[in-house]
């Protein structure tokens, strides 16, 4: 039988308002990943950690774990855990509510002299929001987990041009440990990952659900230099059929997997399409036929095989505007990850917790990547809760309101009490 444990949303709430302060950028939040924004926000945690008197430790790739000992210290132990970094101009939520959801619980449990069956060790970890710094996936996550390939520390940091290498160096960690191919968390001694997130879209908010226990979080197909290659002319004396307009062929190929993807979801599959960028080239400009365009291209689904059903039409549509416009596709380099299911026996935990609470909550999908999809990788099982939000993610207006958050610390609480006891 459980105590009455209540998780300390006011710390969370203190911490929340000081991550905001340290890392406003004038417009949004910025916490730069293996940058100053994210070492602040560490540091603050490491601080609030210590306060709380629980273990701390930080791995060779910069991962920061603050543990309240179980009862029994050979045990699997359960991590609550996400990230720290953020985009540029970004929200102050997305990625800090999963460790402070965390550190809330923890600290409830220690204020109520509580003792779980196990260790239950906040993680926070690095980099999540990679994409947005460097060109790769997870590299906090995968490289404590040991599955991060060494050639992906040569990637560049968008802003700086210098490797993910060199930038793990200059915040004191130590590439060599992906290198080497070692790692400091799996399997063998991991019960169970939970990381709770905001939903980042408006499901939850618009069903009036304070939370979500997650199925799955999506593979996807991804082109990130895509190109048209047409003919640069004079807009007014260049008659139509003599036109080789880049961007109307790119309009045409972004309206055909519009409608596709439309055609698609009527038939079942569940995915999302979305041209991120849609651009002319450099020398666009007015009174000139555009003769280059560039774009980027995102299709994520928990089925992959609905990602490779719209990538046909692309390859088909392609070949057919090329033809007709007499222009030239160059898609460049695909990248792209595999799906990575929810384990069933934490989804199952977190449904007990929730009903035992009385807590109403949504069976999703993910929309966007996580850092539990690496875990799931690795083997870890591994779990996920949505926070119903306002105002969606990576912008400067995303929104949490306190009480949803407070319903989702209680539950992680409970499935970390819980889970395995």
């Amino acid at each position: 039988m459980l105590p009455n444990l209540t998780p300390d949303v006011a710390l969370a709430e203190q911490l929340f308002a000081a991550l905001r302060a340290r890392s406003f950028d004038g417009v949004g939040i910025t916490r730069e990943a293996y940058g100053p924004g994210e070492r602040m926000a560490h540091a603050l945690l490491a601080e609030a950690g210590d306060a709380l008197g629980l273990e701390r430790t930080v791995d060779p790739v910069g991962n920061l774990y603050l543990t309240l000992p179980g009862a029994d210290r050979t045990a699997k132990r359960v991590i609550l855990g996400s990230h720290l970094d953020s985009v540029q101009q970004g929200g102050n939520y997305d990625g800090a509510a999963g460790v402070l959801a965390g550190l809330a619980a923890v600290a409830g449990m220690k204020r109520a002299g509580f003792t779980p069956a196990r260790d239950i060790t906040v993680m926070a970890i690095r980099a999540e929001e990679a994409g947005a710094w460097f060109p790769t996936s997870y590299p906090g996550s995968r490289g404590a987990l040991g599955i991060m390939k060494p050639e992906e520390l040569a990637v560049q940091r968008l802003d700086s041009g210098r490797s993910l290498a060199d930038h793990m160096r200059e915040e004191g960690f130590d590439p060599g440990f992906i290198e080497a191919g070692k790692r400091a968390i799996g399997p063998d001694g991991v019960a169970a990952f939970l990381e709770v997130h905001i939903e980042q879209g408006p499901v939850l908010d618009a069903e009036g659900i304070p939370v979500g226990i997650i199925t799955g979080i999506p593979g996807s197909r991804r082109l990130r230099a895509g190109r048209v290659i047409g003919e640069w002319n004079h807009s007014g004396a260049t008659p139509r059929k003599y036109r080789r307009d880049a961007a109307i062929a790119l309009a045409d190929l972004a309206v055909a997997m519009d409608e596709a993807w439309c055609r698609l979801e009527a038939r079942g599959h569940r995915m999302v399409c979305t041209f991120c960028v849609l651009a002319t080239g450099p020398e666009a400009g007015f009174t000139k036929i555009p003769g280059e365009a560039h774009f980027q291209l995102d299709v994520r689904s928990v089925n992959l095989h609905s990602c490779d059903a719209l990538f046909e039409v692309l390859y088909d549509k392609v070949a057919e505007i090329e033809a007709r416009r007499g222009v030239t596709f160059e898609l460049g380099l695909e990248a792209g990850s595999r799906a990575s299911p929810m384990d069933a026996g934490v989804q199952a935990g977190l449904v007990r917790a929730a009903e035992a609470l009385g807590t109403k909550y949504l069976t999703m999908a993910s929309g966007g990547g996580h850092d539990a999809a690496a875990f799931a990788q690795a083997g870890v099982p591994a779990g996920m809760l949505f926070v119903r939000n306002q105002n969606g993610s990576h912008n400067p207006h995303e929104a949490m309101r306190m009480e949803d958050f407070a319903v989702a610390c209680s539950v992680a609480q409970r499935f970390a009490a819980e889970y395995g006891a």
